[in-house]
């Protein structure tokens, strides 16, 4: 009997992921009436406010009257907690929003759609590239909704008053322009920053800074390996470039550098950035908002996170949100079928223009709104990344000791990636 239901379940799956390819191919259009449309209730939980959602749902289930789609707002700072506990208690909901930050740990927790249904070709057709961290060797993990690109901000007034033009588009523009906007008293103190970058407690996102780096160097930081995922910062390959990177990105803290601009008297560099005292900050699309409302009169802009001058492709560290399937949902066929609208939908276009972010579909991307700064951070999407990352915290103090310990003079750039893979693998394997 159990090895029965087993067997429906697969079929039922398959099916639905079928299902989903042929909205996505077009062959089955939203809306028709011949359509297996899903029955009942389905709970959706994620973080984004109550707010921004309710009118959304509100339009997606007028839109899909046969079911419901009830979502419930978690603050960022419990989800995991809660989510865990939830399913541990057979409360689970249906569908949650699924961070990128978050994939590793529940991989298995969520319904995997097989490649034999979902072939990678119409994933990576239908997404940008950064949502390509839900695919695993057994399948898709989650339908990508948004992307939330890392881009570089900059204070206008203070490029405009060093005779700087544009923003630096390759690195080495970039350090140029950071050290004719760092500003030093006669004892070599620094007054005015040019790049808040070199340290780790201060620095917002400075896990995501070297990340971008490393990446752009070409390593993926983790990949999968015969069914198993492992720390790629010690391969062979880029064991002589990734510790240049490390030492580029903590010369900006050395004194004795040039290229010297930050230090550890330093508020944090968000702050720094908003009292105009730092001029260039690296952040999320979606921190926007909070700039404005910090500094109304900041005269700021935006421009994407400079590149390699001889690299062959670009890339940003983005933060990607999809919806998963919970496996332990009670109402699997309805669940699918909601996250499949969601995902190739109105829904997902209308919730990226409500988060201020990018969405993650190919097709959406190409059609940029009017404002001043959406188009940088839809192309950033465009070329944005993510890398599975296993424990926020742990991969943190991972980053943290790997910096620290390099301007420490503890470890030379080399022992301190080797070690920081090391560290790495430990937590892949737990």
């Amino acid at each position: 009997m159990k090895d029965n239901f087993q067997i429906i379940l697969i079929v039922f799956f398959i099916a639905a992921a079928l299902f989903g390819i042929l909205v996505f191919s077009g062959a089955i259009p939203l809306g028709g009436k011949n359509i297996d449309a899903g029955q009942g209730t389905i709970v959706l939980w994620g973080t984004v406010k109550l707010s921004t959602m309710s009118s959304l749902l509100e339009s997606f289930n007028a839109a899909n009257p046969t079911f419901v789609v009830q979502y419930v707002e978690k603050s960022p700072e419990t989800f995991d907690q809660e989510l865990l506990e939830a399913i541990a208690s057979g409360n689970s909901p249906d569908m949650f929003l699924l961070p990128d930050d978050l994939a590793f740990h529940y991989s298995n927790k969520i319904v995997v759609i097989p490649y034999q249904s979902f072939p990678v070709a119409n994933f990576k057709s239908a997404f940008a590239g950064a949502g390509e961290v839900f695919l695993s060797s057994r399948g898709i993990l989650a339908f990508p909704l948004l992307i939330d690109p890392l881009v570089m901000y900059y204070n206008r007034s203070m490029l405009d008053a060093s005779g700087i033009v544009n923003p630096p588009t390759y690195w080495d523009e970039f350090t140029a322009d950071v050290q004719l906007l760092t500003k030093k008293d006669e004892s070599n103190k620094i007054i005015k920053s040019g790049a808040a970058l070199g340290h780790f407690a201060n620095v917002a996102h400075a896990k995501d800074i070297l990340a971008t780096l490393f990446m752009q160097m070409g390593s993926p930081i983790v990949a999968e390996k015969d069914g198993l995922h492992v720390s790629v910062l010690d391969d062979s390959t880029l064991v002589a470039d990734l510790p240049a990177v490390l030492q580029f990105y903590v010369d900006f803290a050395d004194p004795l550098k040039n290229i010297y601009s930050w230090n550890k008297s330093f508020p944090n560099s968000a702050n720094a950035f908003s009292a105009e005292d730092l001029a260039f900050y690296f952040g999320y699309a979606s921190e926007f908002p909070s700039f404005i409302n910090k500094n109304p009169n900041q005269n700021f802009s935006i421009a994407p996170v400079p590149q390699i001058r001889s690299a062959k492709f670009k890339s940003t560290m983005s933060q990607v949100t999809g919806v998963a399937i919970s496996s332990f949902s009670k109402n699997f066929n309805t669940a699918f079928i909601a996250a499949t609208k969601m995902a190739s939908g109105s829904f997902a276009q209308n919730l990226a223009e409500k988060t201020g972010v990018a969405p993650a579909r190919r097709d959406l991307l190409a059609i940029k709104p009017k404002d001043a700064y959406s188009p940088t951070f839809y192309n950033s999407a465009l070329f944005g990344r993510s890398w599975l990352d296993p424990s926020i915290k742990d991969t943190n103090d991972i980053f943290r000791g790997m910096i620290d310990s390099v301007l420490s003079n503890n470890l030379s750039t080399r022992e301190a990636i080797l070690g920081a893979s090391t560290r790495l693998n430990l937590l892949l394997r737990k």
